[in-house]
C-alpha cells in the first residue's frame, strides 16, 4: 500500500470536498494518505518527502497559480514521488504541468482515476498512463472522508445579523449541462454534469454538522442542473436538521425556469443564491453565451425579493467590450436595485480569463486580440483597446484590497469605486438594507 498525500492549495474558504472525497476512496483500499491545505497551513515536509504519491487538487485558476509554486517545493523535497493534478484546471494545463514534472493528470470524475494510479503504482509507474485524461463516466460515490483536514472553524464563516457561523461545504453535482463560452468547466464536461449519490450528500452533511458545521454551501456549479435531485437533498436536509441554513448557485435562466421551487428553497432554509450574471449588457450576454438578459435579471432580483431569497449576483466586470458608460450603468443599475449590499465587491473588479480549451475562441474578435497562450498565467493575455479601462480595473482591485483590509463596508467599498469610475462621489442615497447574508470569504474565481 502507498503513501499519498493529496493537497489543496485554495478553494475559496471552503474545507476541500476535492481532498474529502478521493481520501474515502484511496482509504478503502488500504492507502495511508495525508490531506494537506495550504491555505490552513505550511507542508508538512516529512509526510511529502516519505510519500509515495502526491496529488495536487486545482478546482479554480487561483488554486492552479498557487500550487505551480508549491510543486517545486515537493520535488525538492521528494525528487522520487509520481506526480499528478487532478481537477478541473488539471487537464486544460497539461502541456505546462507536464514540464513541471506532472506526471498524471486526471480531470472530470477524478476518484476512480486516483484510485485506479495508486492501484497500478506499487507495480511501476514506467509505463504509459493508464488513466484517461478526462474521464466523465458515472461513479458511485463514497462518503468523503475529512478525517485529518483542519475544522471547519479554519475556514470561512457565514455573517448574519452580526452573527458568525461554521460552514459546511459539499457537492450533489459536478460539471454543467450549459455551454457559456467564458466558463472553465464547458472545456471539460462540455455539457455534462454528474450526480453525487443523494445518500453520500446527506451523510456528508450530517458528518459536518455533528462536526459543529451551522450552515451548509453546495458548491454544485448550478444545483438546478437536476432540480429534483437538488430539491430531494434539501428538502432530506432540512427535514433531519431543522435548524441547519444553506447556500446554492444557480443560473438566472434557472431561476425564472424553476421559479415555483424557490418557494422550496426558502422553506428548507436556503439563505442566499449565488448566480453568475457577468454583466448588464444584452451584447456582452450573447457573446458570452449566457442564457439571458439584462431584464431576465431584474425580473429575478424581484422574484428573489418575492419569495425572501437573498441573490448574490457574480460578475465578468471587464471583458474586452466593457465601455466607461457600461462599466457606470453596471454601478447605477446596482445601485437602483438597491443590491449595493448583495455584490462582493471584488465582482466589480473581475477580469476576463480565456484559458485553453475556452469557447471565447469561437469568437472571431477574441481570435484577433489574442497573444500567444501564456501557460504560466494559465491563460491567454488580452489589453483593452482602452488602456484607461486596465487601469481602472487594477486601480479597483488595489482600492478593494485595502479597504477589506480595514474591514471597511460593501456600501463603503462601493462609494469609493463609484468616485474612481465617475470622477466623483455619487450624488444619491444608498438605501440602508435588511441584513444581507454572506460568507467572509471576498474572492471568487
Amino acid at each position: 500500500m502507498l503513501k499519498i498525500v493529496l493537497i489543496s492549495t485554495y478553494e475559496l474558504g471552503r474545507q476541500p470536498f476535492g481532498l474529502a472525497s478521493p481520501a474515502a476512496w484511496l482509504r478503502a483500499d488500504g492507502h495511508q494518505v495525508t490531506c494537506v491545505d495550504l491555505a490552513c497551513g505550511p507542508l508538512p515536509g516529512l509526510a511529502v518527502a516519505e510519500a509515495d504519491l502526491l496529488a495536487f487538487y486545482l478546482p479554480m485558476h487561483t488554486a492552479t497559480r498557487l500550487a505551480i509554486a508549491a510543486i517545486e517545493k515537493v520535488r525538492m523535497l521528494n525528487p522520487g514521488a509520481h506526480l499528478c493534478c487532478y481537477g478541473l484546471y488539471a487537464p486544460m494545463n497539461e502541456p505546462y504541468l507536464g514540464e513541471l514534472g506532472v506526471r498524471t493528470i486526471l480531470g472530470g470524475e477524478f476518484e476512480q482515476g486516483l484510485r485506479d494510479l495508486a492501484g497500478r503504482l506499487p507495480d511501476g509507474a514506467s509505463g504509459p498512463k493508464r488513466e484517461p485524461l478526462i474521464s466523465l463516466a458515472r461513479q458511485q460515490f463514497l462518503t468523503p472522508d475529512r478525517s485529518g483536514l483542519p475544522a471547519l472553524g479554519r475556514y470561512a464563516r457565514l455573517l448574519i445579523g452580526g452573527e458568525r457561523k461554521l460552514v459546511g461545504y459539499t457537492e450533489a453535482s459536478r460539471g454543467c449541462s450549459h455551454l457559456c463560452r467564458h466558463c472553465p468547466i464547458v472545456p471539460v464536461y462540455n455539457g455534462t454534469f454528474r450526480v453525487v449519490n443523494r445518500g453520500v450528500v446527506l451523510e456528508d452533511i450530517r458528518r459536518q454538522v455533528e462536526a459543529g458545521a451551522e450552515h451548509i454551501t453546495f458548491g454544485d456549479p448550478d444545483f438546478f442542473n437536476g432540480p429534483g435531485h437538488a430539491i430531494a437533498i434539501v428538502e432530506a436536509l432540512h427535514a433531519e436538521h431543522p435548524s441547519v441554513t444553506y447556500d446554492t448557485t444557480i443560473k438566472i435562466e434557472h431561476l425564472l425556469q424553476y421559479r415555483d421551487l424557490l418557494p422550496v428553497l426558502k422553506k428548507t432554509g436556503c439563505l442566499f443564491v449565488t448566480s453568475a450574471v457577468e454583466s448588464i449588457d444584452d451584447v456582452v450576454l450573447v457573446k458570452l453565451a449566457k442564457g439571458h438578459t439584462r431584464a431576465d435579471f431584474i425580473q429575478a432580483v424581484g422574484i428573489m425579493r418575492e419569495t425572501q431569497l437573498t441573490l448574490a449576483p457574480t460578475f465578468v466586470t471587464f471583458t474586452p467590450w466593457t465601455t466607461w458608460e457600461g462599466y457606470r450603468e453596471l454601478l447605477h443599475v446596482i445601485a437602483d436595485l438597491e443590491m449595493v449590499e448583495n455584490v462582493g465587491p471584488i465582482q466589480l473588479a473581475m477580469r476576463l480569463l480565456i484559458p485553453a480549451g475556452s469557447l471565447l475562441l469561437e469568437l472571431a474578435e477574441i481570435r484577433e486580440m489574442i497573444g500567444l497562450f501564456d501557460p504560466a498565467a494559465l491563460s491567454y493575455k488580452w489589453q483593452h483597446s482602452d488602456r484607461e479601462l486596465d487601469q481602472l480595473c487594477a486601480e479597483i482591485q488595489k482600492l478593494i484590497q485595502h479597504e477589506e483590509r480595514r474591514k471597511a463596508s460593501r456600501s463603503e467599498i462601493f462609494s469609493k469605486i463609484w468616485e474612481l469610475a465617475h470622477g466623483q462621489p455619487h450624488d444619491f442615497h444608498l438605501a440602508s438594507p435588511a441584513t444581507i447574508p454572506y460568507l467572509n470569504e471576498p474572492w471568487y474565481c
